[in-house]
């Protein structure tokens, strides 16, 4: 949790701000659950049929490579976003690094009153990360929000060696980004059932309470480092401890409503931490 703001308060403000989007949008006429849930656009995949296409995902499906898009040129595409943002300087200015839940992360759900750089690849790694943090070194973000290490569980890399890669995420960005608040993000957990992913087997084997222990490490790492920590997995979980159906779309990634509370607890993380 936050360094500066007592865990239980915190908790409290963002579940009142979900419940407060929710009941909201209920009140408004449920339009966009009507259109964005009920009535999901018949053209996206599998693993986005209930969000958007953030802009990046939308500029790697124009690319006309006559081949799928290979980790590489996912960095390279990732490379030329951060060098536009740096042109144009923006003054309030976030990045999101992380693996698939980042990458899609719809870019009308982000909070409005900032600037985005998405720097999301689907099945990134802690060591994948690391080695690309350099491109947006140049970038002036007044946070970095960071969520990874999920599928270092998954291909089964014990918790020690994913902390000491977190430790060396940390470590590289806030030598690069001395001013910027890094704010390290808690993993999500899994569903209990109708897990649909391609890897179903590994992460039906991963269990909540290994990574609900793994994030009480994480927590413990930041604080050490002095960096933030955002603790989402309350925020996701049920009462047995596994990701809400409501909020996913294949038992691991997020549908538009986990998004909407994804971005509640950003942006009133941000309303306390960045003012």
């Amino acid at each position: 949790m936050s360094k500066s703001i007592p865990g239980w308060v915190y908790l409290s403000v963002v579940t009142n701000v979900v419940l407060g989007t929710t009941l909201g949008l209920w009140f408004l006429g449920d339009r966009y659950f009507t259109e964005h849930l009920i009535n999901p656009p018949a053209k996206q995949s599998m693993a986005a049929k209930a969000v958007e296409k953030p802009e990046i995902v939308a500029q790697a499906a124009s690319m006309s490579l006559g081949r799928s898009l290979t980790y590489q040129d996912w960095v390279d595409l990732l490379g030329k976003e951060a060098n536009a943002m740096i042109k144009k300087k923006p003054d309030r200015l976030i990045v999101l690094a992380g693996d698939s839940l980042t990458l899609w992360f719809p870019q009308d759900l982000l909070p409005t009153d900032y600037n985005w750089l998405n720097q999301g690849i689907s099945g990134e790694t802690t060591s994948g990360l690391v080695k690309r943090l350099k491109l947006f070194d140049q970038a002036k973000p007044k946070a970095i929000f960071v969520m990874v290490g999920i599928n270092d569980l998954l291909r089964g890399k014990s918790e020690q060696e994913v902390l000491e890669a977190q430790e060396e995420i940390i470590n590289q960005l806030k030598k690069s980004h001395p001013k910027a608040k890094i704010v390290i993000q808690a993993l999500l957990p899994r569903a209990k059932e109708s897990i649909t992913t391609a890897n179903a087997t590994q992460v039906e084997a991963l269990s909540n309470d290994r990574i609900f222990q793994f994030n009480r490490r994480l927590a413990g790492l930041a604080d050490q480092a002095g960096v933030e920590f955002l603790d989402l997995q309350p925020l996701f979980s049920d009462s047995e401890g596994f990701l809400r159906s409501e909020l996913t779309t294949d038992g691991l990634h997020l549908s538009t409503q986990g998004y909407l509370v994804w971005r509640s607890a950003i942006q009133t993380f941000n309303q306390f931490a960045l003012r």
